[in-house]
């Protein structure tokens, strides 16, 4: 564990709404990929923890559910969750795109932080799809008059503009202190955690419409066989007998696509051949009962 006096240490909560670029951040600050990234919307469910330890500082990064309201109940969870990780931190990145003014969601959000009496960097990303880097000014000038940010800094997480300078930032925010955890752990999380993560992604990036909310994942079990070949069986749940048919396709062709596609990134990640089960199961109106949720790890 670090003793230096100028060392720095301390958690930072990420929040926004969902698909401002939280996830894509994060794996851009830790230089590799720990949140799953898609397209849709509230792809994040649970809160990442990214370790990030350099020369001077460790920085506990937490990677939130997006901010929105709730429609049922593990929605009411996820924005639970992402303003649990705001209140136990000791620095909160707001994250928003660059295109718009503050609407009066995010004004709420702000002052729901400002009343955690946090440190609040605000950051403005997208950048890259600014049409002119002129326009970025009045949007700045927007935020900073209303709200008072401790900083404001706008990046492209996806090509990582400005993203070091952010990191320079957050490490000066934060409380002198020890190192928490070992220095080349990167997250405290469960290895069944990022493999179940692993699936449920190519889950959202392979089915349509509202497959990728319906579903959960749960790996449960992992181990090494004799040939030394990694075996995992994993268990896919959904709402109804429609969608389980629609996630195993025909002639099971879907969940071969999903397997293939999820066992060559925990290949890439473990570094070791692996055995994908996938089984599929329904659990009616999971998202809503709380007993699913807790059985799921949401809760």
């Amino acid at each position: 564990m670090n003793q230096d006096h100028s060392f720095k240490t301390g958690f930072v909560a990420i929040l926004g709404k969902p698909n401002v670029g939280k996830s894509t951040l994060l794996n851009a600050l830790l230089g590799e990929k720990l949140s799953i990234v898609t397209p849709k919307a509230q792809t994040t469910r649970n809160k990442i923890t990214g370790i990030l330890t350099g020369k001077s500082y460790q920085i506990i990064f937490l990677d939130t559910p997006g901010m929105l309201e709730p429609s049922y109940k593990l929605q009411e969870h996820m924005v639970n969750n992402a303003m649990k990780a705001a209140s136990d931190a000791d620095l909160v990145i707001l994250m928003v795109g660059s295109l718009n003014p503050p609407d009066e969601f995010e004004k709420a959000l702000v002052q729901k932080i400002k009343d955690m009496k946090k440190k609040i960097i605000l950051v403005m990303n997208k950048i890259d799809k600014l049409p002119m880097k002129d326009d970025l000014l009045p949007l700045i000038a927007s935020y900073s008059q209303q709200f008072g940010f401790d900083d404001i800094v706008p990046i492209s997480a996806l090509k990582g503009n400005g993203v070091p300078r952010l990191l320079e930032l957050v490490a000066e925010h934060l409380p002198e202190g020890q190192s928490l955890y070992p220095e080349d752990d990167i997250s405290d999380l469960p290895e069944r955690f990022f493999i179940a993560e692993m699936v449920r992604e190519k889950i959202v990036l392979l089915t349509q419409q509202e497959m990728p909310y319906s579903t959960t994942v749960v790996a449960e079990e992992v181990k090494e066989r004799k040939d030394g070949k990694i075996y995992i069986r994993a268990s896919i749940y959904v709402e109804r007998d429609s969608q389980k048919g629609i996630l195993i396709g025909n002639k099971g062709a879907m969940l071969k696509r999903i397997g293939q596609s999820a066992r060559m990134e925990i290949e890439r990640w473990m570094g070791a051949s692996v055995y994908l089960d996938l089984w599929v199961g329904v659990r009616k109106d999971w998202r809503d009962k709380d007993s699913y949720l807790r059985e799921f790890g949401y809760s």
